[in-house]
């Protein structure tokens, strides 16, 4: 049976998808984790290779510092989810 992903993780991505103050880079690579762990049987490994490309969209130095806040605590979260 696969993990639940928790309602935080999804409201998360689902504001970065929809703020248009977030760079066009940085809505697509959520849209595209969102796609990921909802239709993942192995939502723990999907969650670490999110996170591994959240902290590369967060090292950019053009990145609103807002943006930036919000893929940290996305990371965060996504740290959270346990592996098996």
């Amino acid at each position: 049976m696969p993990k639940k992903i928790p309602e935080s993780i999804l409201d998360m991505l689902d504001r970065l998808i929809q703020d248009e103050t977030v760079p066009r880079s940085v809505r697509r690579a959520a849209s595209e984790i969102k796609e990921r762990l909802v239709t993942s049987k192995k939502v723990s490994v999907e969650a670490a290779s999110a996170i591994t490309i959240l902290e590369d969209l967060s090292a950019d130095p053009n990145l609103p510092m807002h943006v930036r806040t919000m893929i940290w605590n996305l990371a965060s979260q996504l740290e959270r989810i346990s592996v098996d």
